[in-house]
């Protein structure tokens, strides 16, 4: 999906014009940025899409694109890097959808209970109508969205007992993004919901402050929370997109040709992260089960799904009672 082509081209146009485009020696080493802040594992699909990237670039134009990485919160958390990439300080983020919520609360729409029903709806939704909507509206933004990578679908680990049905959540201290959508979800089911930032999480969860969160089993997996959690529940509860967004400032510094070479290259490496992410999802569910973890699947999902129901209405005026309508639709959750 060409975002930039479609939303942003005669913004950055102009502001290639107006800042010279790269040219001669400079062209050979143009320096990319990219953060994000989960593991640098290899089934990490946070460092996954990361790696693709920078091999898509190499690929397209060899020698022209130096790459960094910045992982684990190395930078900040995710509402940091946003205001980096708006800044200019960094270039590519790999962004956890919810956050940018918080930039544009268009996107909570991806991030409501069980709009999806698998990742075949998620990938045409996201790829069509409602990405580029939601993508355009972050112009102004100073962040230009590229794609959506995969998280996988989130699901549920706590040290209190199985989520096997709604009731089971009651009570229990759940960690959850700041993201007033995380937090409403989980009143709604009866948890205790406490927001905190990524980097606190998985020590308040040695030490007990919080039961539990909610995470992709790639990230449960390549940060070891099978050493300090004990239930994972597989609750497929909300699809996690990885918004790839990219400095507006960045991309105007570059020219026409690299910052085509860009977006092919962020287009290709989407693709084949989420068929990476897919393919490692049944070795990562053994590599839990192996260390420790107890595995259930919920007994009815449809029981979650109607506890849930007033976290659209809440949020429909927010989001637009429009764009709510047109992810039901494309969802085939209506």
């Amino acid at each position: 999906m060409n975002i930039i082509a479609k939303t942003s081209a005669a913004a950055l146009l102009a502001a290639g014009a107006l800042a010279g485009t790269v040219t001669g020696a400079a062209a050979q080493d143009v320096t990319m940025r990219i953060g994000w802040t989960t593991s640098d594992g290899e089934a990490d699909p946070y460092a996954i899409a990361a790696r693709q990237i920078q091999a898509e670039l190499e690929e397209r134009a060899p020698g022209v694109f130096d790459v960094e990485f910045f992982p684990n919160n190395q930078l900040g958390d995710e509402k940091q890097m946003i205001e980096a990439l708006q800044f200019g300080t960094l270039d590519l983020g790999i962004i956890t959808n919810a956050p940018v919520g918080n930039v544009e609360p268009a996107f909570q729409i991806l991030d409501m209970p069980f709009l999806f029903p698998d990742e075949e709806a998620a990938h045409e939704a996201l790829d069509g109508e409602l990405g580029d909507e939601l993508m355009s509206r972050l112009e102004g933004s100073g962040i230009v969205g590229l794609g959506f990578a995969e998280g996988g679908f989130r699901n549920m680990i706590n040290n209190a007992r199985p989520i096997q049905q709604p009731d089971d959540v009651e009570g229990v201290k759940f960690r959850v993004m700041q993201n007033p959508v995380f937090i409403d979800m989980f009143q709604s089911l009866g948890g205790n919901a406490v927001p905190m930032a990524w980097g606190e999480t998985f020590t308040a969860a040695q030490q007990g402050t919080i039961d539990g969160l909610e995470i992709p089993l790639a990230v449960i997996a390549s940060n070891k929370y099978a050493d300090v959690v004990e239930y994972l529940s597989l609750t497929q509860h909300t699809y996690s997109a990885l918004d790839i967004l990219a400095s507006e400032r960045f991309l105007s510094g570059l020219s026409d040709e690299q910052r085509t070479t860009v977006t092919e290259a962020v287009d290709a490496a989407i693709e084949t992260q989420r068929q990476t992410v897919q393919e490692n999802a049944d070795a990562v569910l053994a590599q839990l089960e192996e260390a420790g973890m107890t595995i259930n699947e919920i007994e009815d999902p449809e029981a979650f799904r109607e506890k849930v129901k007033p976290v659209y209405d809440s949020f429909r005026d927010d989001i637009g009672s429009d764009l709510v309508d047109m992810a039901l639709g494309q969802s085939g959750s209506e």
